[in-house]
Protein backbone atom coordinates (compact mmCIF):
# COMPACT_ATOMS: atom_id res chain seq x y z
CA UNK A 1 0.00 0.00 0.00
CA UNK A 2 3.22 2.39 0.64
CA UNK A 3 4.32 1.69 -2.98
CA UNK A 4 1.25 2.63 -4.69
CA UNK A 5 0.75 5.52 -2.39
CA UNK A 6 4.36 6.83 -3.47
CA UNK A 7 3.30 5.78 -7.06
CA UNK A 8 0.37 7.73 -6.54
CA UNK A 9 2.32 11.30 -5.65
CA UNK A 10 4.90 10.69 -7.88
CA UNK A 11 2.23 10.60 -10.97
CA UNK A 12 0.24 14.15 -9.45
CA UNK A 13 3.71 15.69 -8.96
CA UNK A 14 4.53 14.54 -12.74
CA UNK A 15 7.73 12.86 -11.78
CA UNK A 16 6.83 9.91 -13.94
CA UNK A 17 3.54 9.13 -16.22
CA UNK A 18 2.06 6.64 -19.08
CA UNK A 19 1.48 8.29 -22.58
CA UNK A 20 -2.32 7.77 -22.43
CA UNK A 21 -2.99 10.25 -25.48
CA UNK A 22 -0.02 9.02 -27.64
CA UNK A 23 -1.54 5.86 -27.34
CA UNK A 24 -5.14 6.85 -27.82
CA UNK A 25 -5.55 5.04 -31.63
CA UNK A 26 -4.98 1.55 -29.65
CA UNK A 27 -7.58 2.34 -26.66
CA UNK A 28 -10.17 3.85 -29.75
CA UNK A 29 -9.67 0.27 -31.41
CA UNK A 30 -10.30 -1.62 -28.18
CA UNK A 31 -13.12 0.49 -27.35
CA UNK A 32 -14.76 -0.06 -31.21
CA UNK A 33 -14.15 -3.36 -31.19
CA UNK A 34 -16.09 -4.10 -27.44
CA UNK A 35 -18.62 -1.69 -28.88
CA UNK A 36 -18.97 -3.39 -32.18
CA UNK A 37 -19.08 -6.64 -30.10
CA UNK A 38 -21.92 -5.66 -27.74
CA UNK A 39 -24.03 -4.27 -30.91
CA UNK A 40 -23.59 -7.74 -32.27
CA UNK A 41 -25.06 -9.65 -29.14
CA UNK A 42 -27.47 -6.46 -28.61
CA UNK A 43 -29.00 -7.40 -32.80
CA UNK A 44 -28.68 -11.12 -32.73
CA UNK A 45 -30.29 -12.04 -29.04
CA UNK A 46 -31.61 -8.76 -28.21
CA UNK A 47 -32.97 -7.75 -24.81
CA UNK A 48 -34.84 -9.98 -22.45
CA UNK A 49 -37.19 -7.52 -21.25
CA UNK A 50 -39.13 -8.11 -17.72
CA UNK A 51 -42.86 -8.41 -17.17
CA UNK A 52 -42.80 -4.83 -16.75
CA UNK A 53 -41.98 -3.58 -20.17
CA UNK A 54 -43.69 -6.25 -21.80
CA UNK A 55 -46.80 -7.06 -20.00
CA UNK A 56 -47.95 -10.22 -17.87
CA UNK A 57 -48.49 -12.17 -14.80
CA UNK A 58 -46.93 -13.18 -11.76
CA UNK A 59 -48.88 -16.16 -9.66
CA UNK A 60 -46.92 -16.77 -5.99
CA UNK A 61 -47.93 -19.36 -4.50
CA UNK A 62 -48.14 -20.59 -0.63
CA UNK A 63 -45.10 -21.25 1.51
CA UNK A 64 -43.49 -24.74 2.01
CA UNK A 65 -44.66 -25.83 -1.70
CA UNK A 66 -42.71 -29.49 -2.60
CA UNK A 67 -43.03 -29.28 -6.03
CA UNK A 68 -39.81 -28.01 -7.54
CA UNK A 69 -38.92 -24.77 -10.14
CA UNK A 70 -38.59 -26.86 -13.02
CA UNK A 71 -41.88 -28.84 -12.41
CA UNK A 72 -43.55 -25.22 -11.93
CA UNK A 73 -41.79 -24.27 -14.82
CA UNK A 74 -43.58 -27.02 -17.13
CA UNK A 75 -46.96 -26.75 -15.70
CA UNK A 76 -46.82 -22.90 -16.34
CA UNK A 77 -45.51 -23.10 -19.97
CA UNK A 78 -48.49 -26.04 -20.47
CA UNK A 79 -51.03 -23.91 -18.92
CA UNK A 80 -50.03 -20.41 -20.44
CA UNK A 81 -48.20 -21.21 -24.00
CA UNK A 82 -45.40 -19.16 -23.19
CA UNK A 83 -42.35 -19.26 -21.62
CA UNK A 84 -41.98 -19.19 -17.90
CA UNK A 85 -39.66 -17.98 -15.33
CA UNK A 86 -39.87 -19.81 -11.83
CA UNK A 87 -38.42 -18.88 -8.77
CA UNK A 88 -38.22 -20.16 -5.28
CA UNK A 89 -38.30 -18.08 -2.58
CA UNK A 90 -36.68 -17.98 0.76
CA UNK A 91 -39.79 -19.02 2.73
CA UNK A 92 -40.51 -21.72 -0.02
CA UNK A 93 -42.80 -20.47 -2.07
CA UNK A 94 -42.87 -20.06 -5.96
CA UNK A 95 -42.66 -17.43 -7.67
CA UNK A 96 -43.69 -18.17 -11.74
CA UNK A 97 -43.50 -15.10 -13.82
CA UNK A 98 -45.33 -15.20 -17.51
CA UNK A 99 -44.45 -12.48 -19.75
CA UNK A 100 -47.00 -11.85 -22.88
CA UNK A 101 -49.95 -13.26 -21.78
CA UNK A 102 -53.60 -11.96 -22.55
CA UNK A 103 -54.22 -10.44 -18.35
CA UNK A 104 -58.30 -11.86 -19.39
CA UNK A 105 -56.70 -15.56 -18.94
CA UNK A 106 -54.66 -14.80 -15.73
CA UNK A 107 -57.89 -16.57 -14.25
CA UNK A 108 -57.82 -19.59 -16.02
CA UNK A 109 -54.16 -20.05 -16.41
CA UNK A 110 -54.49 -19.51 -12.40
CA UNK A 111 -56.74 -22.31 -12.09
CA UNK A 112 -55.05 -24.86 -13.93
CA UNK A 113 -51.36 -24.14 -11.77
CA UNK A 114 -53.32 -24.78 -8.67
CA UNK A 115 -54.68 -27.82 -10.30
CA UNK A 116 -51.26 -29.04 -11.35
CA UNK A 117 -49.51 -27.73 -8.29
CA UNK A 118 -52.13 -29.68 -5.52
CA UNK A 119 -52.82 -26.31 -4.05
CA UNK A 120 -56.36 -24.35 -3.46
CA UNK A 121 -56.78 -21.68 -6.42
CA UNK A 122 -57.31 -19.02 -3.35
CA UNK A 123 -53.82 -20.01 -2.03
CA UNK A 124 -51.77 -18.37 -5.27
CA UNK A 125 -52.18 -14.49 -5.74
CA UNK A 126 -52.25 -12.92 -9.54
CA UNK A 127 -50.12 -9.50 -9.82
CA UNK A 128 -51.52 -8.45 -13.62
CA UNK A 129 -49.15 -6.22 -15.43
CA UNK A 130 -51.02 -4.82 -18.83
CA UNK A 131 -49.15 -4.75 -22.19
CA UNK A 132 -49.97 -0.61 -22.26
CA UNK A 133 -48.42 0.27 -18.55
CA UNK A 134 -45.19 -2.10 -20.10
CA UNK A 135 -44.82 0.62 -22.81
CA UNK A 136 -45.37 3.49 -20.95
CA UNK A 137 -42.70 2.41 -18.68
CA UNK A 138 -40.29 1.43 -21.28
CA UNK A 139 -41.13 5.52 -22.53
CA UNK A 140 -40.90 6.81 -19.70
CA UNK A 141 -36.95 5.03 -19.30
CA UNK A 142 -36.16 6.12 -22.54
CA UNK A 143 -37.26 9.66 -22.17
CA UNK A 144 -34.98 10.10 -18.87
CA UNK A 145 -32.50 8.94 -19.97
CA UNK A 146 -32.34 11.49 -23.22
CA UNK A 147 -33.72 14.31 -20.57
CA UNK A 148 -30.20 13.38 -18.80
CA UNK A 149 -27.31 13.14 -21.84
CA UNK A 150 -29.16 17.26 -22.42
CA UNK A 151 -28.25 18.20 -19.26
CA UNK A 152 -25.07 16.88 -19.15
CA UNK A 153 -24.35 18.19 -22.61
CA UNK A 154 -25.48 21.48 -21.55
CA UNK A 155 -23.86 21.40 -18.35
CA UNK A 156 -20.39 20.40 -19.50
CA UNK A 157 -20.18 22.94 -22.73
CA UNK A 158 -21.01 26.04 -19.48
CA UNK A 159 -18.72 24.53 -16.74
CA UNK A 160 -15.71 23.74 -19.22
CA UNK A 161 -16.08 23.92 -23.45
CA UNK A 162 -18.31 22.14 -26.32
CA UNK A 163 -15.47 19.86 -26.75
CA UNK A 164 -15.38 18.00 -23.27
CA UNK A 165 -18.90 18.41 -23.75
CA UNK A 166 -18.65 16.07 -26.82
CA UNK A 167 -16.37 14.13 -25.43
CA UNK A 168 -18.37 13.07 -21.89
CA UNK A 169 -20.81 12.11 -24.33
CA UNK A 170 -19.60 10.03 -26.36
CA UNK A 171 -18.12 7.74 -23.48
CA UNK A 172 -21.09 7.79 -22.00
CA UNK A 173 -22.93 6.51 -25.17
CA UNK A 174 -19.98 4.55 -24.84
CA UNK A 175 -20.80 2.83 -21.61
CA UNK A 176 -24.23 2.47 -21.99
CA UNK A 177 -23.64 0.62 -25.14
CA UNK A 178 -21.43 -1.97 -23.77
CA UNK A 179 -23.58 -2.25 -20.21
CA UNK A 180 -26.35 -3.09 -22.55
CA UNK A 181 -24.54 -5.10 -24.96
CA UNK A 182 -23.43 -7.55 -22.56
CA UNK A 183 -26.85 -7.59 -20.77
CA UNK A 184 -28.10 -9.10 -24.14
CA UNK A 185 -25.23 -11.59 -24.48
CA UNK A 186 -25.70 -12.81 -21.16
CA UNK A 187 -29.43 -12.97 -21.28
CA UNK A 188 -30.34 -11.46 -17.98
CA UNK A 189 -33.94 -9.40 -17.59
CA UNK A 190 -34.07 -5.70 -18.18
CA UNK A 191 -36.60 -4.54 -15.44
CA UNK A 192 -37.00 -1.40 -13.70
CA UNK A 193 -34.00 -2.48 -11.35
CA UNK A 194 -31.25 -2.26 -14.69
CA UNK A 195 -32.47 1.15 -15.85
CA UNK A 196 -31.96 2.63 -11.84
CA UNK A 197 -28.64 0.43 -12.64
CA UNK A 198 -27.65 2.44 -15.49
CA UNK A 199 -28.30 5.83 -14.38
CA UNK A 200 -26.25 5.29 -11.44
CA UNK A 201 -23.30 3.73 -13.62
CA UNK A 202 -23.43 6.81 -15.68
CA UNK A 203 -23.41 9.36 -12.86
CA UNK A 204 -20.27 7.98 -11.83
CA UNK A 205 -18.90 7.72 -15.22
CA UNK A 206 -19.54 11.27 -15.57
CA UNK A 207 -18.22 12.34 -12.20
CA UNK A 208 -14.54 10.73 -13.07
CA UNK A 209 -14.24 12.30 -16.73
CA UNK A 210 -15.39 15.68 -14.98
CA UNK A 211 -12.65 14.97 -12.20
CA UNK A 212 -9.86 14.94 -15.04
CA UNK A 213 -11.59 17.40 -17.34
CA UNK A 214 -11.36 20.38 -13.94
CA UNK A 215 -7.50 19.15 -13.52
CA UNK A 216 -6.67 19.35 -17.53
CA UNK A 217 -8.65 22.99 -17.12
CA UNK A 218 -6.57 24.56 -14.49
CA UNK A 219 -3.40 23.43 -16.06
CA UNK A 220 -4.11 24.52 -19.40
CA UNK A 221 -4.74 28.40 -18.40
CA UNK A 222 -2.40 30.73 -20.16
CA UNK A 223 -1.27 27.89 -22.16
CA UNK A 224 -0.29 29.69 -25.70
CA UNK A 225 2.21 31.98 -23.72
CA UNK A 226 4.52 29.37 -23.02
CA UNK A 227 6.44 27.06 -25.18
CA UNK A 228 7.27 24.17 -23.20
CA UNK A 229 4.48 21.64 -23.14
CA UNK A 230 1.65 20.54 -26.03
CA UNK A 231 -1.85 20.46 -24.93
CA UNK A 232 -1.44 17.02 -25.56
CA UNK A 233 1.20 16.42 -22.85
CA UNK A 234 -0.90 18.38 -20.46
CA UNK A 235 -3.79 16.09 -20.97
CA UNK A 236 -1.59 13.29 -20.12
CA UNK A 237 -0.48 15.07 -17.15
CA UNK A 238 -4.25 15.72 -16.44
CA UNK A 239 -4.43 11.82 -16.48
CA UNK A 240 -1.75 10.64 -14.62
CA UNK A 241 -2.25 12.81 -11.85
CA UNK A 242 -5.64 11.49 -11.25
CA UNK A 243 -4.95 7.81 -12.24
CA UNK A 244 -4.60 6.32 -9.09
CA UNK A 245 -7.46 8.49 -7.47
CA UNK A 246 -9.69 6.71 -10.56
CA UNK A 247 -8.61 3.43 -9.88
CA UNK A 248 -9.31 3.65 -5.72
CA UNK A 249 -12.04 5.03 -6.11
CA UNK A 250 -12.91 2.28 -8.92
CA UNK A 251 -11.77 -0.66 -6.99
CA UNK A 252 -14.06 0.67 -4.24
CA UNK A 253 -16.98 0.52 -5.72
CA UNK A 254 -16.30 -2.34 -7.74
CA UNK A 255 -16.01 -4.47 -4.22
CA UNK A 256 -19.52 -4.36 -3.25
CA UNK A 257 -21.22 -4.58 -6.28
CA UNK A 258 -19.13 -7.69 -7.02
CA UNK A 259 -20.19 -9.21 -4.01
CA UNK A 260 -23.81 -8.51 -4.79
CA UNK A 261 -23.69 -10.13 -7.68
CA UNK A 262 -21.68 -13.51 -7.56
CA UNK A 263 -22.45 -14.04 -3.93
CA UNK A 264 -26.29 -12.50 -4.09
CA UNK A 265 -27.08 -13.04 -7.30
CA UNK A 266 -25.13 -16.11 -8.10
CA UNK A 267 -24.81 -17.86 -4.82
CA UNK A 268 -28.53 -17.16 -3.13
CA UNK A 269 -30.00 -16.79 -6.49
CA UNK A 270 -32.21 -13.56 -5.70
CA UNK A 271 -32.69 -12.48 -9.11
CA UNK A 272 -33.45 -8.82 -8.60
CA UNK A 273 -29.79 -8.55 -6.96
CA UNK A 274 -28.89 -9.90 -10.42
CA UNK A 275 -30.64 -7.03 -12.39
CA UNK A 276 -29.37 -4.17 -10.49
CA UNK A 277 -25.73 -5.62 -9.49
CA UNK A 278 -24.72 -6.74 -13.30
CA UNK A 279 -25.57 -3.11 -14.77
CA UNK A 280 -23.31 -1.48 -11.91
CA UNK A 281 -20.67 -3.79 -12.61
CA UNK A 282 -19.93 -3.83 -16.28
CA UNK A 283 -21.35 0.20 -15.89
CA UNK A 284 -18.24 1.14 -13.21
CA UNK A 285 -15.66 -0.84 -15.12
CA UNK A 286 -16.54 0.65 -18.59
CA UNK A 287 -17.01 4.23 -17.11
CA UNK A 288 -13.49 4.01 -15.14
CA UNK A 289 -12.22 2.93 -18.62
CA UNK A 290 -13.91 5.56 -21.07
CA UNK A 291 -12.75 9.17 -18.46
CA UNK A 292 -9.14 7.64 -18.68
CA UNK A 293 -8.22 6.00 -22.00
CA UNK A 294 -11.78 7.38 -24.44
CA UNK A 295 -12.73 11.13 -22.76
CA UNK A 296 -9.63 12.87 -22.09
CA UNK A 297 -7.69 11.36 -25.77
CA UNK A 298 -10.39 12.38 -27.63
CA UNK A 299 -10.95 16.11 -26.11
CA UNK A 300 -7.06 16.17 -26.79
CA UNK A 301 -7.72 15.31 -30.22
CA UNK A 302 -9.84 17.67 -31.29
CA UNK A 303 -8.10 20.91 -29.41
CA UNK A 304 -5.15 19.71 -31.29
CA UNK A 305 -7.33 20.95 -34.52
CA UNK A 306 -7.57 24.42 -33.31
CA UNK A 307 -4.90 26.85 -35.04
CA UNK A 308 -3.62 28.25 -31.80
CA UNK A 309 -3.28 24.51 -30.53
CA UNK A 310 -0.98 23.98 -33.89
CA UNK A 311 0.63 27.04 -33.58
CA UNK A 312 1.58 26.32 -30.39
CA UNK A 313 3.25 22.20 -31.00
CA UNK A 314 5.27 23.98 -34.19
CA UNK A 315 6.72 26.63 -31.42
CA UNK A 316 6.90 23.51 -29.03
CA UNK A 317 8.97 21.00 -31.24
CA UNK A 318 10.65 23.99 -33.31
CA UNK A 319 12.35 25.23 -29.52
CA UNK A 320 13.25 21.35 -28.90
CA UNK A 321 14.79 21.12 -32.31
CA UNK A 322 16.83 24.22 -31.47
CA UNK A 323 17.95 22.78 -28.20
CA UNK A 324 18.69 19.47 -29.46
CA UNK A 325 21.21 21.24 -32.71
CA UNK A 326 22.88 23.01 -29.40
CA UNK A 327 22.90 19.98 -27.07
CA UNK A 328 20.93 21.32 -24.60
CA UNK A 329 18.75 19.02 -22.81
CA UNK A 330 15.16 18.89 -24.17
CA UNK A 331 12.16 20.11 -22.03
CA UNK A 332 10.21 16.45 -21.19
CA UNK A 333 6.89 15.43 -21.76
CA UNK A 334 4.08 17.29 -19.05
CA UNK A 335 3.99 12.87 -17.96
CA UNK A 336 6.77 13.20 -17.11
CA UNK A 337 8.07 16.57 -15.48
CA UNK A 338 5.58 19.26 -13.20
CA UNK A 339 4.42 21.62 -15.30
CA UNK A 340 6.00 25.36 -14.77
CA UNK A 341 4.23 28.37 -15.86
CA UNK A 342 6.40 31.27 -14.79
CA UNK A 343 8.93 30.95 -17.86
CA UNK A 344 9.41 29.03 -21.05
CA UNK A 345 13.33 28.91 -20.53
CA UNK A 346 12.84 28.19 -16.77
CA UNK A 347 14.78 25.31 -15.31
CA UNK A 348 13.27 22.00 -14.10
CA UNK A 349 12.61 22.02 -10.17
CA UNK A 350 15.33 20.07 -8.30
CA UNK A 351 13.43 17.17 -6.77
CA UNK A 352 14.72 16.24 -2.91
CA UNK A 353 16.88 18.53 -0.44
CA UNK A 354 18.82 20.74 -1.59
CA UNK A 355 22.27 21.49 0.30
CA UNK A 356 22.96 25.21 1.25
CA UNK A 357 26.71 26.38 1.79
CA UNK A 358 26.84 27.17 4.88
CA UNK A 359 29.38 30.73 5.27
CA UNK A 360 32.45 30.94 6.50
CA UNK A 361 33.52 32.03 9.82
CA UNK A 362 30.05 32.20 10.29
CA UNK A 363 30.73 32.37 14.46
CA UNK A 364 33.97 30.51 14.69
CA UNK A 365 34.94 29.91 18.32
CA UNK A 366 31.77 31.67 19.72
CA UNK A 367 29.86 29.07 20.92
CA UNK A 368 26.25 31.90 20.31
CA UNK A 369 27.38 32.50 16.98
CA UNK A 370 26.83 36.09 17.51
CA UNK A 371 29.48 38.61 16.81
CA UNK A 372 31.09 40.99 19.71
Amino acid sequence: MSKLGTLGARLHRGEIGYDFVGKRKIWYAISILITITAILGLTVRGLNMGIEFQGGAVFTTQKHMTSSVTQAETYAQDASGHDAIVQKLGDGSLRIQIAGIDTDKSGQIKDQLAKDLKVDSENINADLVGPSWGDQIANKAWEGLAIFMVLVVIYLAIAFEWRMAVAALVALIHDITITVGIYALVGFEVTPGTVIGLLTILGYSLYDTVVVFDSLKEQTKDITKQTRYTYSEIADRSINGTLVRSINTTVVALLPVAGLLFIGGGVLGAGMLNDISLSLFVGLAAGAYSSIFIATPLVADLKEREPQMKALRKRVLAKRAQAAAKGEPLDAPASAVPLDDDEDDATPAVVGPRNQPAPRNRGRGRPSGKRR
